[in-house]
């Protein structure tokens, strides 16, 4: 005997309910603890993946954008000092005006950091203008001047181009590239013995702060921003630690020597060359 299409094998494991009718396997506190650990697992997997497209934009997408971005400024800005229609006060001097904000101020170069490592600096520090690259702090010293040229950056993301700031060591040279000067900055400190506090100024080369503490740019950073101006320092502040924006690491520099004209030394000063 076969059984025809519309036949109904018996399960003999359920209890037989009224006549003509059938009753589900009852539900046990185990099948209701894996039910919700299943759940639970396909959360951490949608949520991980999210979390990995998150990492990946940031570092790579918003990276690749922000090269372009640089690479337009650093194009706008070369462009501008070859045009002889532009007419603006050499950076350095007395009568220098701050860029508007978003246009280029300054090419900034770490040779610790690398020999390809060379910046455009936008003017501004807003999210818009740091996607460009470094930002000059509005109403700090334009590069050159007495005071303090101040100076933001992404450290992770967006470029990352403070991303290995922790490596600069007291001595280090900073040279930023105006329209007609070379200017070299120092990190401050010790350079016999690496120790940024011992610096004769009383300025230390490198500090962690947090990010209400806005004296770092002061025009003599660590005093107010009233007091008197001691000299022509450069401070570069970023974020601390790396993928996070907790703290801040701050790093001091001070003018070494005088400008140099770009007629005379058209390839850079010899700090350019480790010296």
């Amino acid at each position: 005997m076969t059984l025809s299409s519309d036949t109904v094998p018996i399960d003999m494991s359920v209890a037989p309910g009224p006549r003509g009718s059938r009753q589900l396997p009852r539900r046990t506190a185990g099948d209701t603890v894996r039910t919700v650990v299943r759940g639970f697992g396909q959360l951490l997997v949608t949520v991980g993946l999210v979390l990995l497209l998150f990492v990946v934009y940031e570092l790579y997408v918003t990276d690749w954008m922000s090269g372009r971005q640089q690479h337009a400024l650093a194009d706008d800005l070369r462009n501008e000092w070859t045009d002889p229609a532009t007419v603006n006060a050499p950076a350095g001097t007395a009568g220098a005006a701050e860029p508007a904000i978003g246009a280029g101020v300054a090419f900034m170069r770490i040779p610790r950091l690398g020999d390809d490592w060379n910046r455009a600096v936008v003017q501004g520090t807003d999210q818009e203008e740091l996607s460009q690259g470094p930002g000059h702090y509005v109403g700090t010293a334009m590069p050159g001047q007495p005071g303090n040229v101040g100076i933001a950056g992404h450290r992770v993301g967006r470029g990352s181009p403070f991303l290995d700031l922790d490596k600069l060591r007291p001595g280090d040279a900073i040279v930023v590239e105006t329209a007609d000067s070379w200017f070299t900055y120092r990190v401050l400190g010790d350079p016999a013995t690496g120790n940024f506090k011992s610096d004769p100024s009383g300025i230390p080369g490198q500090e962690i702060v947090p990010p209400t503490n806005v004296d770092v740019i002061s025009p003599t950073p660590d005093q107010p921003e009233s007091a008197a101006v001691s000299g022509s320092y450069l401070t570069i502040t970023t974020c601390h630690p790396k993928y996070s924006a907790r703290q801040r690491l701050v790093v001091h520099a001070k003018l070494d020597g005088a400008a140099l004209s770009k007629a005379k030394a058209p390839d850079g000063p010899p700090a350019l060359s480790g010296r």
